[in-house]
Parts: C-alpha cells; structure tokens; sequence
C-alpha cells in the first residue's frame, strides 16, 4: 500500500453482473479509534446503502444493516501506526457518508527516549509512541533564529525507533531540536539538546577589505586555510539572495551595496562594488 501522509479518499464505480454499485476507498493510518459510517435507505426504498466493507482486504463482520454502524478495527490486531485501507462499496443510487475520516490521518505523538550530538556532528536520537510515518526535521539555533540542518523519515512505530544523521556544527556552543508537524500544521517540538563545544574550527572572512569585495566572498579558519561554513547573504532590504555550504560564495550577480552576512555562528557586513 502506498505511503502516504493524510488520508486518500477514491470513488469509483463497481459494475456487478446485477447492477452498478460505487466504492468509496480510504487510506491511512490507524490511530487506536474506530470508523463511523451514516448509512442512508437505498433511493428505491429497498434496505440499506452500503453492501459490503472490507479492510485491509479481510471481509469486515460488522453489522452494516442500519442507519449507523460502526467499522470496528479492534478484530484485525493492527498496531498503532500501521496502514489501513477500508473499502465501502454502496449502492448506485444512494451515498453513505464517513463521519470521522480524520481518525486515519498520522498525527505527531512522538516521544524523545534519547537524543546525542557528538563534537564532530553525529546527531542520534530515538523515539517511542509514533503513530505514523511523519518526518522528523532537526533544527539549529544560528543567528539569532532556529534553522533546518536534517531530515529523517519517521518510522511510525509504538515501539522504540532509532534515528542518525551527520550535522555541520558551527564553532563553540550549538543548540539543536527535532520538530515533527501533522496534518494540524502545528508543530511538535522536542527538548533542546546543547552541544557544548564542537570540534569545527571559528571561521572568519577572509577577503582583506570586506568594505571592498568584489566577485567573491570567502571564508577561513584562523590559520587563513579556507573552510565550509553554512551561510546566508542578504540585501539592504531584507531579501535572501545567496545561502548554502561552501568556502567561497559567488558574488558576482549581484548589485553593488550593503550585505549582510551569516556564516558560522557569526554575522558580518560588506559591501561589495
């Protein structure tokens, strides 16, 4: 079954050798709560809506015979996490309606068990009560704002789930945390975890006059030997127009002016002509 983050909803129509009937068929993942379907009088007025309902491909043995039933997972030994794929077949001439589709969409229950940074950037950490194959995004506190450095898919999993990933700490003291966000758009948020002092060299720039830079900007350690360093170059104005991971940074597309700089964990000024 495909991975998917929410929930997939697909009509379709079932022609049998009697008449047409449709099938209405929902993706997602299970939360540890049931389906409730309203189940409406066929347009003729000859018994119930729905004809049939399966899960995961098992023939469910609910009873669909009335006006309301419920799709009980509880019979189908699922863990909390794991895919679901319930199919509703109906009548041509009537619609039953999922009341509470959401209850298959993954939502962001995670638990931190452990989480580690080593000097040179090897971030671990682990996980329990997942509940769906949501990503995890690390972020790094860099001038003054949290910023992304990684991404892991989550594994959904109750059980205990292991996670690592290799960082580019900055100089000195870094901050880092682990942000998870569902369909809500609300952000899930771990503790922070402190890295005391990385093993990365302080970066400096390097061109002589940062008043007059001209086609490139360049970073380097405190011996003069050029090295990577994440950055941002932005305008006057506020605007975003150079960032990545590198020693040198490309300069030349740009107007004359005022720049600012984030790079390492520093900020600076130049001005480029």
């Amino acid at each position: 079954m495909k991975k998917i983050f929410g929930l997939f909803l697909l009509l379709s129509s079932v022609f049998t050798g009697v008449s047409a009937q449709q099938q209405m068929v929902l993706e997602g993942t299970y939360q540890g709560q049931n389906l409730y379907v309203q189940n409406p009088f066929a347009s003729f007025g000859v018994g119930f809506c729905v004809v049939n309902v399966t899960v995961n491909g098992q023939q469910s043995t609910d009873e669909i015979n009335s006006s309301a039933f419920e799709i009980d997972f509880a019979s189908y030994q699922l863990t909390k996490g794991a895919g679901v794929e319930v199919k509703i077949e109906y009548k041509d001439d009537c619609s039953p309606r999922v009341l509470n589709p959401d209850v298959l969409i993954a939502a962001s229950t995670f638990i931190i068990a452990s989480m580690e940074v080593t000097p040179d950037g090897l971030f671990s950490f682990s996980t329990k009560n997942e509940s769906g194959e949501l990503p995890f995004v690390i972020e790094q506190k860099r001038w003054n704002k949290w910023v992304k450095v990684g991404q892991v898919n989550g594994k959904g999993l109750s059980s205990l789930n292991k996670y690592s990933l290799k960082l580019q700490p900055h100089s000195g003291k870094n901050t880092f945390r682990i942000k998870q966000v569902d369909f809500s758009k609300k952000p899930r948020y771990s503790q922070e975890k402190r890295l005391i002092r990385s093993s990365t060299k302080e970066i400096f720039i390097a061109n002589e006059n940062t008043q007059k830079i001209n086609s490139q900007l360049i970073f380097a350690d405190e011996g003069g030997v050029q090295s990577e360093t994440m950055y941002e170059v932005w305008s006057e104005h506020g605007m975003i127009v150079k960032k990545g991971y590198g020693k040198v940074v490309d300069l030349t597309s740009l107007d004359r002016g005022v720049y600012f700089v984030n790079y390492d964990s520093k900020q600076g000024k130049i001005r480029k002509i």
